[in-house]
């Protein structure tokens, strides 16, 4: 279902597509959202499976890749789980993918977020005309990183919210589950190595950032086990 998402949203975002078409291409990705929020991914989440990391391969969509990875990363950081970015060069040009570590319950809840925030900022690109004067590459570039930035920041937030009343001796089983991952991503990528930081030329960090604080984070909850639970958005 989530694949079914990421396509409509790629047709979307292509250029040959009117806005017209785009925004009824977006308003289905959101129906299907919430629907497989409430029928899969919740359900999922809550069937009694054993507690072991799990790895996930994500396949990124044209345009905006690298943008997109971010935004990913930090839904997976927020959600206790570690994201590593792969890019490749083919005959077809960029190609990026990024592997997702984290226990199952956990990953579940990162891709269902994802792919929300995706179409939510794919509705959102739709809604604003890049400003006279600007590239609307770079423009939309920065934007979606704006977008990314501020939901970075309140999923932190959240989860810091979240953890302040927890029983007792959860921050040990917190911190086991997090060493667990951590050896699972060496094991993986023994050599991994830190991205380096990249420069944006446009100007639409804040305008992404505005739209980033008004995102539907889904009602995001961390629980005491050190599970993250992630509902249909509004």
């Amino acid at each position: 279902m989530l694949d079914k998402v990421r396509k409509l949203l790629a047709k979307a975002e292509d250029p040959a597509c009117t806005p017209a078409e785009a925004d009824a291409l977006t308003a289905k990705a959101a129906a299907l959202i919430a629907k497989y929020g409430i029928d899969q991914a919740l359900l999922d989440a809550r069937r009694e499976r054993p507690a072991v990391v799990g790895s996930r391969l994500v396949e990124l969509n044209a345009p905006y890749l690298r943008e997109k990875a971010y935004l990913l990363h930090v839904v997976a950081a927020a959600l206790r789980c570690r994201s590593i970015r792969l890019e490749r060069r083919t005959a077809d040009g960029l190609k990026v993918s990024v592997h997702l570590f984290g226990f199952d319950s956990d990953v579940a809840g990162v891709e269902l977020l994802f792919a929300s925030l995706l179409v939510q900022a794919a509705r959102g690109l739709l809604r604003e005309p890049v400003p006279g004067g600007q590239q609307p590459a770079a423009w939309r570039r920065s934007w979606l990183i704006g977008f990314g930035s501020a939901v970075a920041q309140r999923l932190t937030a959240a989860a810091a919210r979240e953890r302040e009343p927890a029983a007792p001796g959860t921050a040990l089983v917190l911190a086991d589950r997090e060493r667990a991952v951590d050896l699972a991503v060496e094991a993986e990528y023994p050599n991994v190595r830190a991205g380096r930081r990249r420069r944006l030329s446009g100007g639409g960090f804040e305008a992404g950032n505005e739209a980033g604080q008004r995102a539907d984070l889904g009602g995001v909850r961390v629980e005491a086990t050190g599970r993250a639970e992630v509902t249909a958005g509004r």
